[in-house]
């Protein structure tokens, strides 16, 4: 038997081997597939795919080639991983409701709106279109940096050229390990006027380049409903999002009927997934408003809303739709993406556009220092050919005589061994006179197209000037005067507020919200909560009647209140959902307290911290919009929300850790709608204990270990907001609770 040698194996500590293999596999994860290049706005993967598609002349002028073969060439040569990930990636380069300005031009089936897949590979057929063309720009001109493919047998560009802004002009979107991008797809013409602002005025703001970036252009249209200010926040930090609506328009009918007529989803939308959606609620009965839908489209969109009668208002029916339905949608912003040294970050939208034109400034000088090159080589030969015209007789007698005259031509006329060469190589047609008078002329057109090259390179203004007319040359083949350029969404402030009355779009049903103290949440049918089981580990926090046209507010330990409708919360005899699925809900938070509201109810909540801090908050103020919250009480570090009451009293029991209570009438309270409050109790230590809301004419109660205490004179603690109070009355809990 052959010994074993152990001493190739190394021991290494197993937690530092996994750290390192994660994170070698996370910097492959971020730079190598999920962030695009600020540069030219691609992923390596799309890169590749162009990159080979051109090497296979597949230009626009051309024919086409079966994509089978693309694909194949793209994962031989330049990308190792799977062929459906390659053909995905380019079906969607091809798919104009995907990309704004498509790179791929594709034949066959290559998917629709509906969600329906492309053809197999083998099927479907693809070419470069010119925008395309126009990330390439320059390829061959020394204008970026090649690196070895994979197996090292070719090269490929870490970078394109690119002319075209495509990384704003197409977007992007990826999910890295630990960080994501996405990057909505905005006009080229409004691009290329940002652009043009920087480059005559590189101090502008980014408020002066949303100016001309107003925001967002989807290519499949709709109309962006967000608020100026929103926009300019987003592109401020780099981070955001934009809110999308469906356009619709209203189609009269006789007898005073209507229909309302979607020509226009939202971007990233699958209209069938939408149909199905609308046509779920429509059968769960919670669009009373809506009788039928029916999809009436072909190549363009069309779908058919029918009201349940004249008499429905289609701004409410609409917004009912909008507030259920993906036909109003948020397109999020981040612009986290790798910079010319490929480290990623996240960038505001002038410095997006900024990378770009300095990227664009390399590109231009780089090519400038190749062209010179070439003249540089060029003019030498000619110097050499115009050498030979001066000496004809000489040279030819050198020739014909000498054994090398290669060696005495070099020391004869001081000339190069390239010059020798090209005078050896000459025919002799090339001797004729004129011959020679070209030759004098692509010598002065190349020496003044030199100095014309040495000029730019030393003046910025001049390399600013044929970048800004580049621009306007790309604005005049794709800009809103074109079938592509036109911009297709509209832009909008943000909508009014439509007050729908919840009992017109939600069925009314008793349910009961049941919240577990691991935050499950779900709700049952009727109030009967007889056989309520929990998870193991899991118990009772908050079992609340409501009916499913109710709101549940819920206030966490950050002081931000958190809303969700009744109707929307899982209905099931099982433990539910995480309440995380419903709301953002921080990590580090929890959910303190949670109560039934009634929209359209007047209803007034006591709200008040654990520093005895707080004021009064109406209802309406705390209904949040978003599953983010809404952000009512501020707190100080390691302070927490301590009570939220609604007002059922006229005065404010208030009881400190020292056993002072304090009575003050609840209208000493300030009516707020976000902030710290004013003080409640003053204590020279500790903080409040208990805090209740009652009527001072019937005065206080407690029970104290199962008897019944009642004070009925409460004029010894009744005091102004903010006193210290005087101790409790003889019985009152030792827990310094109203409750023991």
């Amino acid at each position: 038997m052959p010994s074993h040698k152990t001493d190739h194996i190394v021991s290494v500590d197993f937690e530092k081997a996994i750290s390192e293999r994660y994170l070698a596999y996370a910097l492959s994860t971020i730079m190598s597939r999920s962030l695009p290049d600020v540069r030219d706005g691609l992923k390596p993967v799309h890169r590749r795919l162009i990159y080979a598609m051109q090497q296979l002349r597949l230009n626009p002028q051309s024919g086409f080639k079966k994509c089978a073969r693309v694909v194949g060439d793209v994962m031989g040569k330049f990308h190792p991983h799977g062929d459906s990930a390659i053909y995905g990636a380019l079906v969607r380069l091809a798919q104009d409701f995907s990309v704004r300005y498509p790179l791929i031009d594709g034949q066959g089936n290559f998917g629709n709106i509906d969600g329906d897949s492309a053809a197999a590979m083998r099927y479907t057929e693809a070419r470069l279109t010119p925008i395309a063309m126009e990330l390439m720009d320059g390829l061959d001109e020394d204008a970026v940096d090649f690196r070895s493919t994979y197996d090292g047998e070719s090269e490929e560009p870490m970078v394109f050229p690119s002319s075209f802004p495509n990384l704003l002009a197409n977007g992007s979107t990826g999910i890295a390990v630990g960080m994501a991008t996405s990057v909505p797809p905005h006009n080229l013409d409004e691009l290329c006027n940002g652009l043009l602002l920087l480059l005559n005025n590189p101090n502008a703001t980014v408020a002066d380049v949303v100016e001309h970036i107003p925001g967002p252009d989807f290519p499949t249209g709709g109309i962006l409903v967000e608020d100026s200010s929103a926009i300019l926040k987003a592109y401020e930090t780099g981070r955001g999002s934009f809110r999308l609506r469906a356009r619709f328009e209203i189609e009269d009918l006789k007898n005073g009927q209507y229909r309302i007529i979607i020509t226009e989803i939202p971007y990233t939308v699958e209209k069938s997934k939408l149909i199905e959606k609308i046509a779920t609620l429509l059968s769960d009965k919670k669009l009373p408003l809506l009788d039928d839908i029916q999809d009436e489209s072909t190549d363009d969109v069309r779908v058919a809303l029918v009201p349940k009668n004249r008499n429905v208002d289609p701004t409410v029916l609409m917004e009912s739709l909008f507030r259920t339905t993906d036909l109003d949608i948020r397109i999020p912003l981040n612009l986290n993406v790798l910079d010319a040294n490929t480290v990623p970050r996240v960038m505001n939208i002038k410095e997006v556009l900024v990378c770009f034109l300095d990227h664009r400034l390399v590109v231009l000088e780089r090519r400038t220092q190749h062209r010179l090159m070439q003249i540089l080589a060029r003019l030498e030969i000619l110097k050499g050919l115009l050498i030979v015209y001066l000496n004809l007789d000489e040279i030819i007698q050198i020739i014909r005589e000498e054994d090398d005259p290669k060696a005495v031509m070099m020391t004869r006329f001081d000339l190069t061994e390239t010059q020798v060469e090209a005078i050896l190589n000459m025919r002799l047609r090339a001797l004729r006179k004129i011959q020679e008078i070209e030759i004098r002329k692509e010598f002065d057109e190349l020496t003044n197209e030199q100095g014309q090259l040495e000029a730019l390179l030393a003046d910025p203004k001049k390399k600013r000037a044929l970048i800004a007319k580049d621009l306007k040359e790309l604005q005049k083949r794709f800009g809103k005067q074109t079938v592509i350029g036109k911009r297709r969404t509209d832009l909008s402030s943000a909508p009014d507020v439509i007050i729908v009355p919840s009992e017109d779009v939600i069925e009314k049903e008793d349910v009961t919200v049941v919240l577990s103290l691991k935050n499950w949440i779900r709700t049952i049918k009727g109030h009967n909560t007889s056989d309520l089981k929990y998870k193991d580990g899991d118990e009772e926090r908050y079992v609340l009647n409501a009916s499913t046209t109710d709101k549940l507010l819920l206030l966490a330990t950050s002081g931000r209140f958190f809303t969700i409708g009744v109707d929307k919360i899982n209905r099931t005899r099982g433990h539910g959902d995480p309440i995380r699925m419903s709301i953002e809900l921080e990590n580090t938070d929890d959910i303190l307290y949670a109560f039934i509201i009634t929209p359209g109810t007047e209803q007034r909540f006591v709200l008040i911290s654990t520093s005895a801090r707080g004021f009064i908050v109406k209802a309406d103020d705390i209904l949040a919009q978003t599953k983010s919250g809404k952000q009512v009480l501020t707190l100080d570090d390691k302070e927490k929300p301590f009570a939220c009451m609604p007002i059922t009293g006229d005065h404010i029991a208030i009881l400190g850790e020292n056993r002072k209570l304090l009575f003050f009438p609840v209208s000493d309270l300030p009516e707020m709608v976000r902030g710290k409050g004013v003080s409640f109790q003053k204590y020279k230590d500790g903080s409040v204990s208990d805090i209740k809301i009652i009527t001072i004419a019937d005065g206080l109660q407690w029970t104290r270990a199962g008897k019944e205490y009642h004070q009925k004179d409460l004029r010894s603690w009744l005091g102004k907001r903010a006193a210290a109070g005087r101790l409790a009355p003889i019985g009152f809990p030792r827990t310094n609770k109203f409750t023991d």
